[in-house]
């Protein structure tokens, strides 16, 4: 058996390898599921929220497109 599967690292559902940063925006102490890169801002849970680019409503699963089948 793989040690990821075994042990449940990685991939999905399992524990997430978490780093240590420092909000850009706000200076507070987080953890994020990457490795910050220099240069590229890094936000806190809160300030991340206030970022974060804006998704269109109605989109995603189960929603049929013009060339359905069902009347």
């Amino acid at each position: 058996m793989d040690d990821r599967r075994k042990f449940g690292g990685g991939g999905f559902g399992g524990p997430r390898e978490m780093h240590d940063a420092t909000c850009s925006e706000c200076g507070a102490q987080t953890k994020v599921p990457f490795k910050p890169v220099e240069g590229r801002p890094v936000y806190c849970r809160d300030c991340y929220q206030k970022h974060r680019p804006e998704r269109p409503s109605g989109g995603g699963f189960g929603r049929r497109g013009s060339d359905s089948n069902e009347e």
